[in-house]
């Protein structure tokens, strides 16, 4: 049975799956322009560090205002209106809470709240990949301890390659790779949140019209986002990254296939099984036609005779020997898809997207030399990028996970482009994002 059928029944049953969103910035937003169309959801509340701009981004999507107020959870949860408050606690804690979407985007203050959910036997599903991409492996171990899920989301990249990853798999399928697209040029990881613009596509007056964080867009540009989601999706699908991080190369949807296959076989891959993202620009900065760069794809094969005769009679796009072909999701539409994952998670118990893994992780490196005193400031920022790693590089090496690599104080020298070591900076070890990081190292490392 559908999703949206078990939905309709649900709602025609009077009853409802009973959320709490904590951070109604962008991603936030677009699950809300959503949520009043979708029968058999109840979004009870709303944290965020502004409600007043929450209460803006509501209306700025179309909801009534009679649909929500600062009133009380308990009569939002009476009345199926929206409470809109800042204290994401007593949200996570509230009895008529069934499903916490954790959507902040702040992978220290996420991986509390994921925690703090899963003590309150609450389901989570996680927006803010980038403390899936350095914990995920972990927060799934206590979500499984405690008797709830713990999903990525549905809408955003990882998660809708693992769903090509499991169809690809259930069908017969070896999976060669898999990936994202990505706008790509090598002088883009000195990017800053000033120079992120010039490089988008986007005026800085566009930028502000649509309400777009510079920082969060430079993370994309300069190679920290594709980073974080091809960790998470080799942690979800038992894939592994290469050994010198993601090399970007270009080309169109068609393409895929003969790049996406070994070396020795005429592609870009160190071997099989591996992450990578492709660029949707020429090495001349030439925009490709029908390229990837806002989807998702994966490059499977052909293993015998049979298949490669199925692939030709159906005529089917492989590589030039006919042995690799790809499947692909044009386009990801983020926030505006995540009705999936609450779906999942709420009516059948799946999640649409859990890291089994810890096959890749995400390391700070510097965007130019950094001096002893200097903070941090995290992804999208001006000191640090997030670079690919093997987990078992980084950990053996002590690398810095770039998810926590946010106000924290330089105490070594560290050059452009090195990757930091946790001796590098000052870090606070009581904060639960650092211990469960710590734990993780100490079972994986």
């Amino acid at each position: 049975m559908s999703l949206f059928i078990k939905l309709q029944q649900l709602e025609a049953q009077g009853k409802a799956l009973k959320i709490g969103l904590i951070g109604a910035g962008k991603f936030g937003s677009m699950y809300l322009a959503q949520a009043l169309k979708t029968p058999g959801i109840h979004l009870v509340g709303i944290s965020d560090l502004n409600p007043e701009q929450a209460m803006a981004n509501l209306a700025n999507v179309g909801w009534p205002i009679e649909r929500y107020s600062a009133s009380s959870l308990d009569q939002a949860a009476s009345t199926r209106t929206t409470f809109v408050g800042s204290d994401a606690k007593a949200l996570i804690a509230h009895p008529a809470i069934d499903i916490v979407i954790e959507c902040t985007g702040n992978p220290v203050v996420a991986v509390e709240h994921c925690l703090y959910a899963f003590s309150e036997g609450k389901d989570v599903i996680n927006v803010t990949v980038e403390a899936d991409a350095f914990c995920g492996a972990l927060l799934a171990k206590k979500a499984q301890q405690a008797g709830v899920i713990y999903s990525l989301a549905y809408g955003d990249q990882p998660a809708l390659a693992a769903e090509l990853v499991d169809w690809a798999r259930t069908s017969g399928f070896t999976v060669v790779a898999a990936g994202r697209g990505h706008k790509w040029l090598p002088h883009y990881r000195e990017s800053t949140p000033e120079t992120v613009w010039d490089h988008w596509g986007l005026t800085a007056e566009q930028a502000k019209l649509g309400g777009l964080n510079p920082k969060m867009f430079n993370a994309f540009l300069d190679g920290t986002k594709p980073a974080i989601e091809t960790a998470s999706i080799a942690n979800i699908a038992g894939l592994h990254a290469p050994e010198e991080g993601l090399a970007f190369p270009p080309g169109s949807v068609e393409d895929i296939p003969n790049l996406m296959r070994p070396r020795s076989e005429g592609g870009v891959l160190e071997k099989k099984g591996l992450v990578e993202a492709i660029s949707c620009i020429t090495t001349e900065g030439t925009p490709i036609p029908y390229d990837i760069r806002k989807g998702v794809w994966i490059n499977i094969e052909a293993d015998s005779e049979y298949i490669r005769r199925c692939f030709k009679e159906y005529s089917v796009q492989t590589d030039t020997s006919g042995r690799y072909m790809c499947q692909y999701k044009k386009w990801h539409l983020i926030g505006l898809e995540l009705g999936m994952s609450v779906a999942s998670v709420g009516l059948r118990r799946e999640s649409t997207g859990t890291a089994r893994y810890f096959n890749a992780d995400v390391s700070a490196t510097a965007k130019r030399d950094l001096q002893v005193g200097e903070m941090l400031d995290g992804e999208g920022g001006y000191t640090v990028f997030g670079k690919l790693v093997p987990a078992k590089k980084s950990l053996s090496r002590g690398n810095l996970p770039l998810g926590v690599a946010h106000n924290l104080k330089v105490i070594r020298p560290v050059k452009k482009d090195q990757v930091l070591t946790w001796q590098d900076v000052k870090v606070d070890e009581t904060l639960p994002a650092v211990k469960i990081r710590r734990e993780i190292e100490s079972i994986w490392g």
